[in-house]
């Protein structure tokens, strides 16, 4: 299964859509993860019209109607792969360990919030990966999504995509 792991969108706030190349991937995946932070409806609308399989969570910036469309946290197989979707895992210091005790069931678990791109394993292997944001890089050299293939149990080609700069429009 091909995988587009995405978090942070904070649409229409941080930008007015998402970047062209990732809307493409959208198409060529088999499921699509979002770890929250979509800030409006209109970006879960979009991906669920476009998704052959949509898994998301809600962040600490959506509001009452994308909790009541979305849970803190998701859990789903794909490829013999255990996946959770969560956007908050706190401090990167002693986040491996933190995961893997709340998670022991999970071989990947993929998470937002801070904007910066993570690609680690815990004691024990479970796989922490944060897409970073497409659309708000932060302190980050450039706004960020990732793919991955699951497949036999394994997760592999996982992969960190830098976007182009966004040109400014002109009105």
């Amino acid at each position: 299964m091909r995988l587009l792991l995405m978090s942070d969108t904070h649409l229409p706030k941080r930008a007015r859509e998402l970047p062209a190349e990732l809307l493409g991937r959208v198409r060529e995946a088999d499921a699509v993860i979002h770890a929250g932070d979509w800030v409006d409806g209109a970006t879960l609308d979009l991906l669920e019209a476009r998704s052959r399989l949509l898994i998301g969570v809600y962040g600490n910036n959506d509001g009452p109607d994308l909790r009541a469309r979305l849970p803190e946290v998701a859990r789903a197989e794909l490829g013999g792969v255990r996946l959770g979707v969560v956007h908050e895992t706190g401090a990167a210091q002693g986040r491996e360990r933190r995961c893997a005790e709340r998670f022991p069931d999970l071989d990947l678990l993929v998470f937002g919030h801070s904007h910066i791109p993570w690609d680690s394993t815990a004691p024990g292997g479970l796989r922490l990966l944060n897409p970073g944001s497409p659309t708000d890089r932060r302190r980050q050299p450039s706004c960020t999504y990732m793919t991955a293939v699951a497949a036999e149990g394994r997760l592999g080609e996982v992969r960190l995509h830098s976007l182009p700069p966004r040109v400014p429009s002109r009105r």
